[in-house]
């Protein structure tokens, strides 16, 4: 009878996918929704479940496992194994090197088939888009005296300091006002289109060259907040940032693949082709750097250039089979490791950061934070710095708690409610540096770095209250009429 095996033979079990297994109370990550009706496509990579060829979807989940073949001799009882295709092995062949390969192949289907922290993510990708957005808003009036032909940094002076360091930037290719107002405006639009998750491998990209190019133009205006900036913006170019909370997802959830990324595939790679290839570049989109001993730009905006022309194709031909499973593989296991560095980044910040205070003669006699309260430069509220500046105990109990916060915050992240709280404490002191000292970007940018660190449940909800604010009608208060 189908459906049905021999007595004593035992019932193969039904595959529970990857990843499947027992989960703690509270251990829900994006995506871990349980069992109920077929995802999309394009959401079935935010929970776990690699896209695989057509060819493949019809296979079935487990192998039925064969009856027990009459006549057969029996196992003896305590044996140091069984048949194989019959039950799990035990003995020796199932000792913890068996224990080890198996959760490294956990680990690894893990890795190249679900998408890490997809809204730690985006949240990333907002914050590191406003606070450059800010940054370029507020310093518009004066862009001219930072970066642009008013700059008391000449282009000689900055061709010098880059022909030494090797560092990026396309406002050396000429001079004019021209040129700058069309870098610096395109670096606003780039921000914007950051924040809002429109075609965002393309304006990632862009994100990456306006901002490195404006920063490394003139390094003598910067500070804390620039370099967190200049750092993970290189970051954030490999990382699906856009895959929740997004024009992109929208548009992806909606079934519409329109043709303006190819559009835009072909005026970039346009522009990059003159540029490298037209004499624009002067020299700084070289294929082996002048300067230190390792590639120049060229290789990097060539290569995404390229991934980006073979993704349009691959999702135009082949939606359903083997190249795409493959680069979708590759796309996650790239961004994960991308991830894994921006907080890799974060750890290293604080922790350097501390372990310098505590060598500080000021940080160890608790005054460290008297001095910047009473310099002009850090009072946006002069009253408000003079109030704290004059109470000395607030003054020691923050001087001491920042060293001990920065110094902690690598250890505590094994245990997650420790993490999360000190996590809360370090986002309210950047929040009181913002208003108290006047640095709102280096704050933004910050707290941006922090969130890779935020708990999913927690930005599901804030995402959940978000819609619902938006989407909830207006009620009529008690005792009167709406208008009609």
């Amino acid at each position: 009878m189908s459906g049905t095996s021999q007595a004593g033979a035992p019932q193969a079990e039904p595959s529970r996918g990857r990843g499947a297994g027992p989960q703690r109370a509270g251990d829900q990550r994006a995506g871990d929704e349980g069992p109920g009706p077929a995802l999309p496509p394009e959401q079935q990579l935010l929970v776990g479940i690699p896209r695989q060829p057509a060819a493949l979807a019809g296979l079935p989940d487990a192998v039925p496992v064969p009856a027990a073949v009459p006549g057969a001799a029996p196992r003896p009882a305590g044996g140091a194994g069984t048949d194989v295709g019959t039950g799990p092995v035990s003995g020796p062949a199932a000792g913890p090197a068996a224990a080890v390969g198996a959760a490294l192949a956990r680990g690894f289907a893990a890795f190249t088939g679900r998408v890490f922290g997809p809204y730690q993510a985006a949240v990333v990708r907002i914050g590191f888009g406003l606070a450059w957005l800010a940054f370029l808003l507020r310093e518009w009036p004066e862009r001219r005296v930072l970066y642009g032909d008013r700059s008391p940094w000449s282009l000689d002076l900055a061709g010098r300091l880059l022909a030494d360091n090797g560092a990026f930037t396309v406002l050396t290719w000429s001079g004019g006002r021209l040129w700058f107002e069309l870098v610096y405006h395109l670096a606003v639009l780039a921000a914007l289109l950051v924040v809002l998750g429109w075609r965002t491998r393309a304006s990632g990209v862009l994100f990456m060259v306006t901002l490195l190019s404006l920063q490394n133009r003139n390094v003598f205006v910067g500070d804390g907040g620039d370099n967190v900036l200049h750092v993970m913006a290189v970051y954030l170019v490999l990382t699906r940032c856009a895959t929740v909370w997004s024009l992109d997802a929208r548009r992806r959830a909606g079934g519409d693949r329109g043709r303006g990324g190819v559009a835009l595939w072909a005026v970039l790679g346009a522009a990059l082709t003159a540029a490298q290839f037209g004499g624009f570049s002067g020299g700084s989109l070289d294929w082996v750097s002048a300067a230190r001993p390792y590639p120049g730009f060229a290789p990097l905006l060539w290569g995404l250039w390229a991934v980006a022309g073979l993704w349009y194709a691959v999702n135009r031909w082949w939606p359903d089979g083997e190249p795409r499973a493959v680069l979708d593989a590759l796309a996650t296991m790239l961004h994960n490791c991308a991830l894994l560095v921006i907080a890799a980044e974060v750890v290293l910040i604080y922790s350097t950061a501390g372990w310098y205070k505590v060598q500080g003669s000021r940080w160890q006699d608790g005054t460290a934070l008297y001095y910047p309260l009473h310099l002009d430069y850090f009072a946006p509220w002069p009253w408000l710095s003079g109030l704290l500046g004059g109470a000395l105990l607030p003054v020691f109990l923050i001087t001491y708690g920042t060293v001990a916060v920065q110094v902690a915050f690598p250890f505590t992240l094994i245990d997650r409610r420790v993490k999360n709280v000190l996590l809360a404490v370090m986002m309210a002191e950047h929040a009181g540096i913002a208003v108290v000292l006047g640095l709102p970007v280096f704050s933004l940018a910050m707290i941006a770095a922090d969130a890779v660190f935020l708990p999913t449940t927690l930005l599901l909800r804030a995402g959940a209250g978000l819609s619902g604010l938006r989407l909830r009608p207006a009620v009529p208060r008690a005792g009167r009429r709406r208008p009609r």
